[in-house]
């Protein structure tokens, strides 16, 4: 498979729009936050007129009211590869949530399990009556302080998932269908320098503003959509949401924004280290010139894994 990852704000969709000028491609989509309808300045969709230009597969898959897992995702996503290779088409995965990238590109095998609602129901309870850091605490004490590291330990929806896979086959099957790494792939990584992130994070979240992003959430409440469904939680959905109900001013409203942004940002540098060799990493300054390179890569990359 052909991936292009890296953190939010890295240039990926407009990397895979050139690309798409010079090859014969369809983008699968990886990032969490884009599988939902209505969603699209906060998200960063790609814009009708990109997906005009190149077919984009799981995007706007989902109503937010609907609870999408990754095993929902690795199904479209295959689903979607197949498709787009019948055409004889070229698939380029293009995201940053680092679980859907390297679940499908490892082709984790997750099991089967059935929801537990007394379980979760259980840990519910005892979520509000400990500390916020109870359930990443039982997390890390079931699979290990080192192996926590590649889970988003804020994220207690998935943690809540992922104690209920652990109580039903066991911390180390768990562990095993996430450890299987695939080195036959070709993996573009971008990134930017951290120095000046926040400067350049900040501008991005002041132009989503600018573009409408506070009354898309306003159109999202009125549609009866509300913190209590996951997808509202997304970063700066939750944050206006709160503003829009008066809990919050605009400065707070923005300022938690672009900490939430640096923190995901920080997250998505744990799942995409500089030091993993079976990333390709280039300077995003000289894109002309790295355009070419990487559809140079890319066709090579196609010829060598064409099928016999």
């Amino acid at each position: 498979m052909i991936a292009i990852i890296g953190p939010t704000g890295s240039g990926k969709t407009e990397l895979s729009i050139k690309l798409s000028e010079k090859i014969p491609i369809n983008v699968i989509n990886a990032d969490s936050r884009q599988i939902y309808k209505y969603m699209n300045i906060g998200t960063a969709k790609p814009t009708l007129e990109q997906r005009s230009k190149v077919k984009h597969y799981t995007v706007d898959q989902v109503y937010p009211n609907i609870n999408y897992s990754l095993n929902d995702f690795i199904n479209d996503a295959k689903s979607s590869y197949e498709n787009i290779v019948s055409q004889n088409l070229t698939p380029i995965i293009v995201g940053g949530t680092g679980l859907y990238i390297w679940a499908l590109l490892d082709d984790w095998k997750l099991p089967d399990v059935p929801p537990n609602q007394g379980y979760r129901d259980d840990l519910e309870i005892k979520i509000k009556n400990n500390k916020p850091e109870y359930l990443s605490n039982l997390f890390i004490s079931k699979i290990g302080h080192e192996n926590s590291k590649n889970f988003d330990l804020k994220n207690n929806r998935r943690l809540i998932r992922y104690l209920e896979i652990i109580k039903t086959i066991g911390s180390e099957a768990f562990l095993s269908n996430n450890k299987k790494e695939n080195n036959n792939h070709l993996i573009i990584g971008l990134d930017y320098c951290k120095n000046t992130q926040e400067q350049k994070l900040s501008k991005r979240i002041d132009k989503m503003f600018d573009e409408g992003w506070i009354n898309e959430v306003e159109n999202l409440m009125q549609k009866g959509y509300n913190l209590s469904h996951y997808s509202m939680s997304g970063i700066g959905y939750k944050e206006i949401y709160l503003y829009l109900t008066k809990d919050i001013d605009h400065n707070k409203m923005r300022e938690l924004i672009i900490k939430r942004t640096l923190n995901l940002v920080k997250k998505q540098r744990t799942w995409f280290k500089k030091s993993d060799k079976r990333i390709n990493w280039i300077d995003i300054t000289d894109s002309v010139n790295q355009v070419e390179l990487i559809k140079n890569k890319i066709k090579k990359y196609s010829k060598e894994n064409e099928p016999n």
